[in-house]
């Protein structure tokens, strides 16, 4: 049994300069606070840092070895709490996600898990994170204990990490965080999609061109058929159908406004949409 768990929040950060701050006063606002947070600075060119600066419970590391795997590890080898909990820089978490955490990992003998993830730079998010969730509960069940983790909204337990750590891959072509997770269930762990664990995050894989968009989800499958997981043929279906569906999430992507928390037709004639840098790729 496990009481008061210390609970680590590592965020591996390039280039964030316009998410990070909406991240971290999701976790200022938290109902049950992280025992500390590690924003792990992957080379970034612009203010990235000097927002991580501005809140006093930031904990900055550096990692000159560029891509995400590696400041993840840089992070999660730093932690201190008993439980690791991972997101990424335009993460928002929920009010009570932490204490979902601390739910999660109290009295059970789950070693890893991932959450809910909402949308909300999406014009009609609320149809689109329906549909999301809808897709992540048919995945949960076919995949079973291969469920698939994701960086975006996840948390493990530090000693599962400790003994897992050598066995992860750094190779790119794959999703480290799918990769973490495939790793942990071959040494024998339990993991588990909690569904009231929630972080919502924007969907900026889609700001791009289709072919990047189709290398990116294709990675799914490409990950577990790396790791000879014959579970690969569930995520086909949601592939095929998120690439039909591009022109139309790329559209209610575009057309999103900030200000009007909805739908803009003049949003979609501005020049403002950031690609974002592929995590799954890294130079060294």
């Amino acid at each position: 049994m496990n009481k008061n768990l210390r609970i680590s929040i590592v965020i591996p950060v390039y280039n964030e300069e316009d998410t990070l701050a909406a991240c971290l006063e999701a976790i200022a606002v938290q109902t049950v606070q992280p025992f500390e947070v590690i924003v792990v600075d992957n080379n970034s060119t612009d203010n990235t840092v000097q927002v991580a600066q501005r809140y006093p419970f930031v904990t900055i590391l550096s990692e000159k070895n560029q891509g995400v795997v590696h400041a993840r590890n840089r992070g999660f080898n730093a932690a201190r709490g008993e439980i690791i909990g991972r997101i990424d820089a335009d993460s928002r978490l929920a009010p009570d996600c932490i204490a979902e955490v601390e739910k999660a990992f109290t009295y059970s003998v789950l070693a890893c898990i991932s959450g809910t993830v909402r949308y909300h730079d999406m014009s009609f998010r609320h149809v689109v994170n329906r549909i999301d969730l809808t897709i992540r509960r048919w995945l949960a069940t076919r995949l079973d204990n291969e469920v698939a983790m994701q960086g975006a909204n996840m948390a493990l337990r530090r000693s599962v990490w400790l003994g897992v750590r050598g066995d992860t891959c750094d190779v790119s072509g794959m999703h480290e965080d799918f990769d973490l997770g495939i790793h942990i269930a071959k040494r024998g762990h339990k993991l588990a999609f909690v569904e009231t664990m929630v972080a919502s995050v924007g969907f900026r894989q889609v700001s791009g061109s289709f072919h990047g968009f189709s290398r990116y989800v294709m990675l799914s499958p490409q990950t577990y058929r790396q790791h000879g997981l014959k579970s690969r043929k569930y995520f086909y279906p949601v592939v095929y159908g998120a690439l039909s569906a591009f022109l139309i999430l790329k559209l209610a992507h575009q057309t999103y406004d900030a200000e009007l928390e909805g739908f803009s037709w003049r949003k979609l004639f501005d020049n403002t949409h950031k690609t974002r840098v592929n995590p799954a790729t890294f130079v060294d």
